[in-house]
């Protein structure tokens, strides 16, 4: 069965450009080629490529909507949602001075979705980077980053709002999971670092060494709740892309490794890697009250896995 994924971005990619008016079109599409710009990532509040979606009208920003909607699963998309609205809770508690606000986000077309091979598109704000390259009908997803600042609000100790805690919850099961041995080799450092260590990089350039306790290391209840920890990034794509970015890690090693302290409520920091895979989990600031999450393909990010398909077999 042919995948829909492509024809339905790519409708919904055209249903957009269609619904700008001339300035913000002129400014919303870029380029495919121009790799400034599509190769980017930035999950701080300040200006990027694409045009801001405070700028569009109801129809236009709907449309934004609809695009983003093709690329994430009901319960991603419900993600991103809060993660946007929490602009307006963090401007709250810092006093209203930054002026930040949920419709401070960016979309951004590279290339033209209803007629071009190679076309691509972004949006992208204060922590929420979705990007999706579409090749000669190909979906290649990531880098996806999603984070939260408060990372949890609560309410006599109860979450009010907590977007990312699945992320958190599976993965301090996992932990709790190993034996001694295991989770000594899980625990690469008795402090978190400051941030992901792949940060805003539009290149993970030098492949991160694997670290923490290989997947064949772990018992079957460890290497079932990877396995979950997993999925759930995977899950934030649609099933069919998820199905297939599975299948493409399938039987292949794992590492798991934490940092930091290893109760709630301090400083961690996670992250899992396989064969052109990197899940980076960090709650690092505000004392950890400010959680940072990112799947990446180290190999594949912003579409170069289809890309060099798409050259062998078009050679320029």
């Amino acid at each position: 069965m042919e995948d829909p994924l492509p024809e339905q971005m790519r409708a919904a990619g055209t249903a957009l450009l269609t619904a700008l008016d001339p300035a913000a079109r002129e400014s919303a599409v870029h380029s495919f080629d121009d790799e400034a710009a599509r190769r980017w990532l930035e999950y701080r509040p300040r200006p990027r490529p694409g045009v801001c979606l405070a700028e569009l009208d109801v129809a236009a920003r709907k449309a934004a909507h609809r695009l983003l909607a093709t690329a994430l699963s009901p319960s991603a998309y419900a993600q991103a949602m809060a993660i946007i609205s929490l602009e307006e809770v963090l401007d709250r508690a810092e006093g209203w001075q930054r002026g930040r606000h949920s419709a401070d986000y960016w979309v951004a077309v590279f290339g033209d979705p209803a007629g071009d091979d190679r076309w691509a598109w972004r949006l992208e704000g204060h922590h929420l980077s979705v990007n999706m390259t579409v090749v000669d009908g190909q979906v290649s997803p990531a880098p996806i980053f999603f984070g939260a600042n408060p990372a949890a609000v609560r309410y006599a100790g109860r979450p009010v709002s907590r977007p990312l805690g699945v992320e958190e919850d599976l993965a301090r099961a996992l932990l709790d999971a190993l034996g001694p041995a295991e989770r000594a080799a899980a625990i690469i450092a008795d402090e978190a670092p400051a941030d992901i260590i792949s940060a805003t990089r539009g290149r993970v350039d030098a492949p991160l060494e694997p670290l923490g306790v290989p997947s064949q290391r772990l018992g079957p209840t460890g290497r079932a709740l990877l396995d979950q920890v997993v999925a759930l990034y995977l899950d934030r794509l649609p099933p069919e892309l998820a199905i297939r970015e599975a299948a493409r890690l399938d039987a292949g090693p794992l590492h798991f490794a934490w940092a930091g302290p290893t109760h709630p409520g301090r400083r961690h920091y996670y992250r899992v890697q396989g064969d052109d895979l990197l899940i980076e989990y960090d709650n690092t600031t505000a004392d950890g009250n400010h959680a940072h999450t990112v799947l990446r393909r180290p190999a594949s990010d912003f579409g170069a896995d289809v890309l060099a398909s798409h050259h062998q077999a078009h050679p320029h």
